[in-house]
């Protein structure tokens, strides 16, 4: 049975989750939601947020980012934005799968502080320290031009089921809606009512 959505998202404060896949920035912008977040880069990464990119989904300047040599220095970091409580969400991408030592401190700063931590790791990887892991990637919706659709699967849950879902950010109330796959809409062929 899929659980509801209600229950798993927003992710679970006091632990650390991870996402993946093409959609995972884009998750993590959600998951930070409207607190004070604090994301996690390595320094040898060229690309960065984009300001205006994030607008619609969380203000700009509640969101700080720190570039780090090395990946011993960002754990180091997340560690104790997690421990330190002050920010509702730590991000940070990482680059190698993390010991259980190191997934365990992070999870074990996180329930300290009661702060969201979320791993943004390349797909395949993940540590059995986390609470939950999602994949994420973008979905196409051929009826809307400007589609925010994307698929959040749930791969990895330590207290409940998995599950997948179509969901899409809503501007206007910022929030993420739980849409219904394109073949169960209402009207369509073979949906209920």
């Amino acid at each position: 049975m899929l659980p509801d959505f209600a229950t798993i998202f927003p992710l679970r404060p006091g632990r650390v989750h991870e996402a993946c896949g093409p959609g995972a920035a884009a998750f993590a912008v959600m998951a930070a939601g409207q607190g004070r977040a604090l994301w996690i880069r390595p320094a040898w990464q060229k690309e960065g947020l984009y300001p205006v990119g994030i607008l619609s989904v969380c203000e700009p300047a509640q969101m700080l980012i720190a570039r780090t040599q090395q990946e011993v220095d960002s754990l180091a970091v997340a560690e104790e934005a997690l421990r330190d409580g002050a920010l509702s969400c730590v991000l940070i991408e990482i680059t190698r799968p993390l010991d259980l030592r190191e997934g365990r401190r992070l999870q074990l700063a996180a329930k300290a502080g009661g702060t969201t931590g979320l791993c943004l790791i390349p797909e395949g990887m993940g540590s059995n320290a986390a609470e939950t892991r999602w994949r994420v990637r973008p979905e196409f919706d051929d009826e809307r031009e400007d589609s925010t659709l994307m698929r959040w699967e749930i791969i990895k849950n330590k207290s409940g089921t998995i599950g997948a879902w179509n969901v899409r950010w809503s501007q206007e109330a910022r929030r993420v809606h739980v849409v219904s796959p394109v073949g169960l809409r209402p009207g369509s062929e073979g949906a209920p009512g």
